[in-house]
C-alpha cells in the first residue's frame, strides 16, 4: 500500500550565500530562543552524563513530595535508603521533600551515595539537605533519561501525578523493549491495590494490554522483599 504520509523537511539556505548569512538564515528560521534551547539541552545532557557516570549502580526511589516525616511511609523510605546504601548502591531521587527526602536521608545516614536530581519548577522545589551529589534540571525529559540510564531498579512509593508519570513511562519502556527489563516495585499494597484492580478489570479485560504485562512490576509492603528484587535485577553487576 502506498504511503501518502508527508515527510516535512526544513528549507535549506541558498548555496551562494556567505557563512555569516547562512548562520543568520538559521537564526531567522529557527528563532534565537530555539537555538539557545538546543545548547541548553546539550549542556544538561553533557553535565549529567559526566557527573552520574562516577557513581555506583543506583536504585531510583519515587514518591510524594507531600509525605511528612511523621508518616510511616517516610520511615519506610528512610529505611530503604539505608538498606540500599548497605548493598553498595546509590540512592537516586528527584531531590525534593517527602519520600524523596526520606530515601536520601536513609542513604546519607548510612554513609552511602545519595543523589538528588532536582527539577526547576515555577513553584520552586528546594533540594533536601541529605544529598551528596546533586544536579538541577530545567527539562523533565533529560532528568528521566538519567533516572533510567543509571538505575537497576525503580521503587515507587505512593505519590501523585509525577510519581505515576515515572511509573507508567518505565513500564512502557520495558513493555516496548526500548530498555532492558529491571525491577519496578510498588511499595504499599493498600495504596496500589485499586490501581492494580483497575488495570486487571479494564486494561486486561478490554485487551489493551496482555495478562503477561502484570509481570512487569512487583507489589509489596516488605523492605526485605524489595531488597531481594533489587539484588536479583538483571542489570546489577556482580
Amino acid at each position: 500500500m502506498k504511503n501518502n504520509a508527508h515527510l516535512w523537511t526544513p528549507l535549506s539556505p541558498p548555496e551562494d550565500i556567505s557563512d555569516w548569512d547562512r548562520r543568520q538564515y538559521l537564526i531567522d528560521y529557527m528563532g534565537i530562543d530555539d537555538i539557545w534551547r538546543v545548547f541548553r539541552i546539550m549542556s544538561e545532557f553533557t553535565e549529567s552524563f559526566e557527573e552520574l557516570a562516577k557513581m555506583p549502580q543506583a536504585v531510583s526511589v519515587f514518591g510524594s513530595a507531600r509525605t511528612p516525616a511523621s508518616h510511616p511511609r517516610y520511615q519506610k523510605a528512610r529505611e530503604l535508603g539505608q538498606r540500599i546504601a548497605r548493598e553498595g548502591l546509590a540512592t537516586v531521587t528527584g531531590g525534593g521533600p517527602g519520600i524523596m527526602e526520606a530515601a536520601n536521608r536513609g542513604a546519607f545516614e548510612a554513609k552511602g551515595v545519595s543523589v538528588g536530581l532536582n527539577i526547576e519548577l515555577p513553584l520552586e522545589q528546594t533540594p533536601n539537605p541529605y544529598i551528596t551529589t546533586g544536579l538541577n534540571f530545567r527539562y523533565f525529559f533529560i532528568r528521566k533519561v538519567m533516572l533510567v540510564k543509571y538505575s537497576i531498579a525503580f521503587v515507587i512509593f505512593p505519590g501523585g501525578f509525577g510519581t505515576l508519570d515515572e511509573l507508567f513511562e518505565s513500564l512502557t519502556l520495558i513493555q516496548t523493549r526500548r530498555i532492558k527489563s529491571f525491577p519496578v516495585i510498588l511499595f504499599d499494597t493498600e495504596y496500589w491495590k485499586e490501581l492494580i484492580e483497575w488495570i486487571k478489570s479494564r486494561l486486561i479485560e478490554e485487551k489493551n494490554i496482555s495478562p503477561e504485562d502484570l509481570n512487569l512490576f512487583h507489589i509489596t509492603d516488605s523492605i526485605d522483599e524489595t531488597i531481594e528484587w533489587i539484588k536479583n535485577s538483571d542489570l546489577i553487576r556482580s
